[in-house]
């Protein structure tokens, strides 16, 4: 089973409406692990297995509102602006 399937498969058990709330409980588990982590803990393992399921649920969002395609644009225009920045920013270091 291909993890669109999957995803599709988890969306048509639990519904939409369920799946939704997940993603938003997911979401609060990662920002807890990384608040923990910038109070001192050694949680990269926490932290990580958090994203795991934060990308899963991401996955499915983008399946259920069926918005792929216009995600993919969105970041690759995102990550140019960011790259500009970050090239206005290291070219502004060479001149002082």
């Amino acid at each position: 089973m291909t993890n669109t399937e999957l995803y599709r498969l988890a969306l048509s058990t639990y519904g939409a409406e369920a799946q939704t709330l997940m993603v938003m409980e997911e979401m609060s588990e990662l920002q807890k692990e990384l608040c923990k982590h910038a109070r001192g803990k050694d949680n990269q393992l926490s932290i990580a297995e958090e994203i795991a399921d934060v990308l899963i649920m991401l996955d499915q969002m983008m399946i259920l509102h069926d918005c792929e395609s216009i995600v993919a644009q969105y970041k690759q225009d995102k990550l140019e602006r960011l790259e500009n920045r970050i090239g206005s920013i290291h070219d502004g270091e060479g001149g002082q």
